[in-house]
């Protein structure tokens, strides 16, 4: 074993490393994304599971079915279940660093997110998403919420308010 080390010597060990540059969190950011967002998704888990009557009746009264077949009431407790997997996720995966990769990466993701939640709704109708004397606690949840997550998931993404010095950064040893 020509490899091979003397008794008591370390493995080698590797000589570069990654950090990510820590970073201070505007409050606007922290607001949202880590009280205000995570506190509006567990209204909506509330409601999906709790209110599901009211839940369908104000996405759309027409369908609205009544009394909620099974199906239909697991699909909605699934929702349930999404909303508050959001809610967890924003909360607690962004409190627990301080890496601007992972900030990025999870917000991104909702963005994507976002998209697919403002298409969902285009069923009711062009004027959903911009009629806003006729929009109701789902609407406003629905569009007007989603438009401000969106917009301020991309505004952070574009590095807005966090100022100079937000890259990785590497570190030889």
């Amino acid at each position: 074993m020509a490899d091979a080390k003397p008794a008591g010597q370390s493995p080698a060990v590797p000589t570069k490393t990654r950090t990510a540059a820590a970073f201070s969190l505007p409050l606007i950011y922290r607001l949202f994304f880590l009280l205000i967002e995570p506190i509006s998704a567990l209204v909506g888990a509330y409601y999906a599971y709790f209110g599901q009557d009211e839940y369908l009746r104000l996405t759309h009264a027409a369908s609205a079915p009544s009394p909620i077949p099974l199906g239909t009431s697991i699909t909605m407790s699934q929702l349930a279940n999404l909303y508050f997997f959001f809610a967890i996720n924003e909360a607690l995966v962004l409190r627990s660093t301080s890496d601007i990769r992972v900030w990025k990466t999870v917000l991104f993701c909702l963005v994507i997110a976002d998209l697919g939640h403002l298409y969902t709704v285009r069923g009711l109708g062009p004027e959903i998403y911009w009629s806003f004397t006729k929009w109701n606690a789902i609407d406003w949840g629905n569009i007007p919420f989603v438009y401000l997550g969106a917009t301020m998931r991309l505004a952070f993404l574009a590095n807005i308010g966090l100022g100079k010095g937000r890259k990785l950064t590497k570190k030889e040893n």
